[in-house]
């Protein structure tokens, strides 16, 4: 009989680890609060870009993925999995309130020796003295009855080269049997793991990772605007730095770091760094460098234009990166804001996103006064905007 496990979550993350567990065996049950995205979901429809209708319907109809809304479905799980977001709340901390919503939800329905892993990131710690005592409150069990591990998520969308196969997953437990239950359950369908020593040093690992792309991605930012201003091509410094075969990583320019991990993980650790007395100022330097370059920008289009009031500007791309639709962090978006701040008419393009803020993504012409790009996708013809003048913000020139 197929072991039975549960999936809370169905975005970027829970929505493939519950197809891929459903094609090596397992009965998977995905839950997601969001009636309509489940009846979507159902028919096939992702929101998922790396999910295809043929794939979900194909776990649906031949492996067996069955998928609900309503938490009292996951009784006699084996195993039940967190993957939902942990977002900044509007003070810009921390926010647990979705992690806290599913311990609370499924606590009551889970039994004796239920393997429950986290993968949302989370601060250092998050896991034993959050999430644990949630359940242990709920469930009626203490933690010697369940069992818990912690397994950061690493997926980075529409990556061709790495995916949920092939990328190492690290895995953590509360106790070595909780470890290597998880260990055994993520060996069905991924390639290589890692196993850590606790779970704080998994929780730490992910967050390490993102605040180590942050720094770097803003200091290649601020390196751009030096570019700028000597009058030479940042993408050509690069290129000759990287023919250096050691010591020497390469990160690219552009309107500032976005999507779900980059400009949130770090805020995670730097939170957590200041509870303890020790702040990391590298993360809150970055955060700084990060947010102020929409202005930047801006800024480089007064001096192009010399007045952009009543001027009509073109965003183009307004993803976070280019080839998604992901609009999660974009630069894109406090781009427009300042721009329609200061009195500039801002149209944007990006048929990815299409409809953003109850507006429409505009034909690319040559209707415009100046175009600025954020994400440039593969598919998008730049020369259908004519003699526009361009701010590439991928480019220091």
């Amino acid at each position: 009989m197929s072991k039975k496990i549960s999936v809370i979550g169905l975005g970027y993350v829970g929505l493939p680890l519950a197809i891929h567990a459903s094609k090596c065996g397992y009965k998977v049950l995905g839950i997601d609060n969001n009636i309509q995205k489940i009846n979507s979901l159902k028919l096939g429809n992702s929101d998922t870009q790396s999910v295809e209708k043929s794939e979900l319907l194909d776990a649906i109809n031949n492996y067996g993925l069955d998928l609900s809304y309503n938490y009292c479905d996951i009784q006699g799980s084996e195993i039940v999995i967190i993957c939902v977001p942990t977002p900044l709340d509007e003070f810009f901390r921390p926010d647990l309130s979705y992690v806290e919503m599913s311990a609370r939800s499924i606590a009551p329905y889970i039994e004796q020796n239920t393997l429950i892993i986290l993968e949302s990131t989370v601060e250092p710690g998050t896991t034993r003295t959050f999430l644990i005592p949630i359940i242990e409150l709920y469930s009626g069990f203490t933690q010697d009855k369940i069992q818990f591990a912690f397994s950061p998520e690493r997926i980075d969308p529409l990556n061709n080269e790495w995916n949920i196969k092939n990328t190492p997953k690290l895995v953590s437990g509360l106790t070595e049997e909780a470890c290597d239950r998880a260990m055994k359950f993520y060996a069905k369908f991924i390639d290589n793991l890692i196993k850590c020593d606790s779970m704080e040093i998994a929780e730490t690992s992910k967050l390490l990772e993102n605040s180590f792309r942050l720094v770097n991605i803003s200091f290649i930012n601020e390196f751009s605007i030096f570019c700028n201003a000597y009058g030479i091509d940042i993408n050509k410094v690069i290129a000759a730095a990287a023919t250096k075969p050691y010591g020497f990583m390469t990160f690219y320019p552009g309107a500032g770091a976005g999507g779900h991990c980059i400009p949130i993980d770090p805020i995670y650790l730097a939170n957590k760094a200041r509870q303890l007395g020790v702040p990391i100022k590298m993360i809150d330097l970055a955060n700084e460098i990060n947010h102020a370059l929409p202005k930047y920008f801006v800024r480089r289009a007064i001096k192009k234009l010399g007045n952009l009031i009543d001027k009509r500007v073109l965003v183009i791309g307004i993803s976070y990166k280019p080839n998604i639709s992901d609009i999660r962090e974009s630069p894109a978006i406090p781009i427009i804001q300042e721009l329609e701040k200061i009195g500039a008419i801002v149209s944007w393009h990006d048929d990815l996103v299409k409809v953003w803020n109850g507006k429409s993504s505009v034909p690319l012409s040559s209707e415009f006064d100046l175009a600025i790009i954020v994400s440039l996708h593969n598919h998008i013809d730049i020369s259908k905007i004519g003699e526009v003048p361009i701010i590439n913000t991928r480019n220091s020139i």
